[in-house]
């Protein structure tokens, strides 16, 4: 790592246990160390074929994904505390569920794809991780104003997409969606949310696509009318946050508000939850998000793909 990047980080991390503010606080039940609890199902990524569509939850918002034979990443979390990294050390909560794969289980990733910068989907020791591991391997986008974050890593490319803005990298294309939420990593940084446009950090969902095929990857998103705008037409898979609207209203959906956006604003033909049941983030029950999810899809004109973290989804 540079030193003036180290040294910025080393900063940051003092500077953050006094003004980190009690939403990061409050979002975790506990800093100590518990008996993590762990997936029932495991991926088999060696046996996906290139010619499908293979979605595997990892846990939180990270998702394996092959997409006709390129793999991709989202928002990896892989280790099992989020936080402040200083020195190889995470300062932060720890999970409430253990990852589906384990670290050196998972396959070289063609594509890391991360939605913004807060630490449970930004996670600075998983990606240092990857690169230190695939150096010069994996391609990397981010969202506008982002990737100061991880510019140090050993990255094959590293983009920046803003809302709206595509790109298109092994075949697929991405393009960048505006949604309702927050950027900041720190609480002193600008964000777009309070109107920092130019200069503050942004959040974005992504559309994926290859093939005729279209998948929605929601990041973090408060309800809103945003998706119904950009979108133009159906994706076929919708993943969805479901988890910590509890009382953060104005910047995570509930399971109902996510059901709704997924069947009324993308027309999607399947439903995959994400950012639940792996860290405690809001003061709803642990469990309840999926719970609630699976007693409403029947409402909705959609098929819930998997509802259990190290399940996989196909689609050939």
């Amino acid at each position: 790592m540079k030193r003036r990047n180290f040294i910025k980080r080393g900063l940051a991390v003092l500077v953050s246990t006094i003004l980190l503010p009690p939403f990061f606080l409050n979002r975790v039940n506990s800093f100590g160390r518990e008996k993590l609890s762990s997936a029932d199902f495991k991926p088999t990524p060696e046996q996906w074929k290139e010619n499908e569509i293979n979605i595997a939850w990892i846990g939180h918002s990270t998702m394996l994904i092959n997409f006709y034979g390129t793999i991709i990443l989202t928002d990896p979390v892989l280790f099992e505390r989020i936080g402040l990294y200083f020195f190889g050390l995470v300062f932060g909560p720890n999970r409430y569920s253990l990852p589906a794969l384990e670290f050196d289980e998972i396959p070289k990733p063609d594509l890391v794809l991360l939605s913004h910068a807060h630490m449970d989907h930004m996670d600075y020791k998983t990606l240092v991780s990857l690169t230190d591991k695939f150096p010069g391997m994996i391609d990397c986008i981010t969202a506008y104003n982002t990737s100061d974050v991880i510019s140090d890593l050993e990255w094959k490319s590293l983009s920046e997409l803003d809302w709206g803005e595509e790109k298109e990298v092994l075949g697929i294309r991405f393009k960048a969606l505006e949604v309702k939420h927050f950027g900041w990593r720190f609480p002193w940084e600008k964000d777009r949310s309070k109107g920092y446009m130019i200069d503050g950090r942004s959040y974005n969902a992504y559309l994926i696509e290859k093939n005729g095929k279209r998948i929605l990857f929601g990041g973090d998103m408060a309800f809103s009318d945003k998706l119904v705008k950009v979108l133009g037409k159906a994706v076929d898979i919708a993943l969805m946050p479901i988890g910590a609207y509890n009382p953060w209203k104005y910047n995570h959906c509930n399971p109902e508000e996510a059901l709704i956006m997924a069947s009324e604003q993308t027309g999607a033909g399947y439903f995959i939850p994400m950012h639940c049941n792996t860290f405690k983030q809001g003061v709803e029950p642990i469990e309840e998000p999926l719970t609630w999810l699976m007693n409403s899809s029947g409402k909705y004109n959609l098929k819930v793909g998997l509802k259990n973290i190290g399940s996989t989804f196909t689609l050939s």
